[in-house]
C-alpha cells in the first residue's frame, strides 16, 4: 500500500449547529460548510497536500448518527487537552487519557449526537 489507508471520513450527526459547536470547541477548529449535493456537511480543516485524510460532520436524511462501528481518532499534541473540553462542551468521556505504549495515548468520548471518536497524542 503506497498511502495510508485512511482517505476520508464522515460523522453523521441529527443536530448539525449543537454538533458543529461541539467539535469547533473541543478541536479548537473552524469547519467550512462544503457545497454538498445531498443534505449538509461541514468540513474539518483540511489541506489536500498534506498527509492524514481529511473529513466532514453530515447530516442526512435516513441515515441517523451514534450505534455505528467507525471510530475516528483526531491527533492531538496533548490529548488529555481536547478531552478535558468534552464535558462542557456538552459530550461524555467514554475513556480517560490512557496509553498505548510505544504508540502513545489516547482518550475515547462520545459527542453531542452518540458518536464515538478518539484524540490521539505522543504525550
Amino acid at each position: 500500500m503506497e498511502n495510508n489507508p485512511v482517505v476520508w471520513f464522515e460523522i453523521y450527526v441529527q443536530d448539525m449547529e449543537r454538533a458543529r459547536k461541539f467539535y469547533e470547541t473541543v478541536l479548537a477548529v473552524t469547519l467550512e460548510r462544503l457545497n454538498a449535493p445531498a443534505g449538509e456537511m461541514w468540513a474539518f480543516p483540511m489541506e489536500m497536500n498534506k498527509s492524514g485524510a481529511g473529513g466532514s460532520l453530515v447530516k442526512m436524511e435516513g441515515v441517523p448518527s451514534g450505534g455505528n462501528s467507525t471510530l475516528v481518532y483526531f491527533g492531538c499534541k496533548d490529548c488529555a487537552v481536547e478531552a478535558a473540553r468534552v464535558s462542557p462542551s456538552g459530550g461524555k468521556i467514554q475513556r480517560e487519557k490512557m496509553s498505548i505504549g510505544e504508540y502513545g495515548f489516547i482518550s475515547l468520548v462520545l459527542d453531542t449526537e452518540g458518536n464515538m471518536f478518539g484524540l490521539h497524542s505522543m504525550q
